[in-house]
């Protein structure tokens, strides 16, 4: 633990809780190099997209877990609350890939 920054910060783990707004979206497709994350949907319905699928969140605990290097965006469907945990939680550790309006997938 970092004296300076007390028992909030921590490079194992991150915990955000995320409050998106209807129709706001990740403009570029992007990726962590080493962490592994996890969003749990607390209300709303909010999307989230791979290079070879999609995961709509739509109902209370509806959840989706990622691998390190895994292209995605995410578009909130409806105003949306999501818990993310994000393992380890590293500084620029997140690459923007690009635009989603892109034809093509990463």
């Amino acid at each position: 633990m970092n004296p300076e920054q007390g028992m909030r910060f921590s490079s194992d783990v991150a915990v955000k809780w995320g409050l998106h707004a209807r129709g706001e979206s990740r403009k570029k497709w992007g990726m962590n190099r080493q962490a592994t994350t996890l969003s749990v949907l607390i209300n709303g319905k909010f999307r989230i997209s791979f290079v070879d699928h999609e995961v709509v969140l739509a109902s209370l605990g509806d959840s989706v877990i990622w691998a390190p290097e895994v292209a995605h965006f995410w578009v909130a469907d409806e105003a949306s609350t999501l818990l993310t945990v994000r393992w380890p939680s590293l500084v620029k550790d997140n690459v923007d890939l690009h635009d989603t309006s892109w034809p093509e997938k990463p």
